[in-house]
């Protein structure tokens, strides 16, 4: 994508952000269930090592962060009616009948499976243990890039794994987050680690062009994302 046109869609962005509450404490929409939590192994990383950012001007974003390091937003946008809409409750009401597709989130994803949204929810939505697959807290996407984005929490937390362009990091495509995290990334050098940090409902991780990152639900997680190419 031209770069011109890549500053416009920021720029677009950045004019609809206002001024937002804090929605940490805004509840969990219905989709922490019991007996839901994440694997015992499954915590916060001891240390964020993304920059968390409240006070960011559309200028300096495009100079210190858009096009070399990912970076937090705080306070960008007042989703509370969106968040509304995407509560359990209201999302099994709407749409419990709309039919979904599921994937496995790695190289070799050739098996689709249909099913109804209600059935997708009510009857997978459990956590993952590192030898099986699941849906809801331990869940992740394996390291991949593409361009850049921004994700925002809606409900739970999701924990990052990121890594410039220059640096493709260890890992197996068919392997879950969960299993490298428990597998590999306690052996790594703290000089080969990933920047990383835990995204909360309400905060907004913009990644810049091809980084590499991989993503692991903390608990039952609704995010959105808008990637710019």
């Amino acid at each position: 994508m031209a770069l011109g046109v890549r500053l416009l869609l920021l720029l677009a962005l950045w004019t609809l952000a206002v001024p937002a509450r804090s929605l940490r404490e805004a509840g969990d929409g219905g989709w922490r269930r019991p007996g839901q939590g994440a694997p015992a192994a499954v915590a916060e990383e001891e240390r964020c090592t993304v920059e968390r950012r409240a006070d960011l001007s559309y200028a300096e974003f495009v100079q210190r962060y858009a096009f070399s390091r990912p970076v937090i937003l705080q306070g960008l946008t007042d989703n509370s009616r969106f968040r509304d809409l995407c509560s359990r409750q209201r999302l099994l009401a709407l749409f419990g009948d709309s039919v979904v597709r599921l994937s496995t989130a790695n190289t070799y994803s050739y098996q689709k499976v249909d099913l109804p949204f209600q059935e997708y929810v009510e009857q997978m939505l459990h956590p993952q243990d590192p030898f099986s697959m699941g849906n809801g807290a331990g869940s992740g996407v394996p390291f991949h890039w593409h361009g850049p984005g921004f994700s925002e929490v809606i409900y739970g937390r999701k924990r990052w794994f990121l890594y410039p362009p220059a640096k493709t990091p260890e890992f197996h495509p068919n392997k879950t987050t969960l299993a490298w995290l428990r597998d590999t990334y306690p052996a790594l050098a703290l000089s080969a680690r990933p920047l990383e940090c835990t995204i909360h409902a309400g905060e907004v991780l913009y990644f810049p062009d091809r980084w590499w990152h991989a993503t692991l639900n903390l608990d039952t997680s609704v995010f959105i994302s808008t990637f710019l190419s």
